[in-house]
């Protein structure tokens, strides 16, 4: 089967709830110019994707909108594009994951750069999920 590079509605964080749990009882770790907000549990029955993604970026650096949905939509797609070893992995184990992404750097940056730190971070996020014990069924 091909993997599929689609970052659909069912897999974006939106709900308010969810967010603010995140926020809350989440764990984060900083890597420029993102800081990371994640959140692992098992699988819920009705849950619409094991992998949930949002982003945001502060209104206080970046004055002008064009400015910050230019990152988030650099961020974004850098994302869309390399998630698939974490969704594997969060499938293998039965886990669901919620991630929230924080630019927090003052100046715009290039996909390049976006590209390889948002890799970095899926690469981070991946070895953390792998070395939780799956639930037992």
């Amino acid at each position: 089967m091909a993997k599929q590079f689609t970052l659909g509605k069912k897999e974006r964080l939106k709900s308010r709830k969810q967010i603010e749990h995140l926020f809350s009882e989440g764990k984060n770790f900083p890597l420029a110019p993102f800081r990371i907000y994640y959140w692992v549990t098992p699988v819920a029955a009705k849950s619409a994707s094991n992998l949930q993604f949002g982003v945001g970026v502060s209104g206080k650096n970046f004055k002008r909108a064009v400015d910050r949905n230019r990152i988030k939509r650099l961020t974004r797609e850098a994302y869309r594009l390399q998630k698939n070893q974490l969704q594997e992995v969060l499938t293998r184990k039965k886990l669901q994951q919620n991630i929230f992404f924080i630019y927090t750097s003052k100046g715009l940056p290039e996909f390049n750069i976006v590209k390889e730190k948002v890799n970095v971070i899926l690469s981070k996020l991946t070895k953390i999920v792998d070395e939780i014990n799956s639930p037992n069924p």
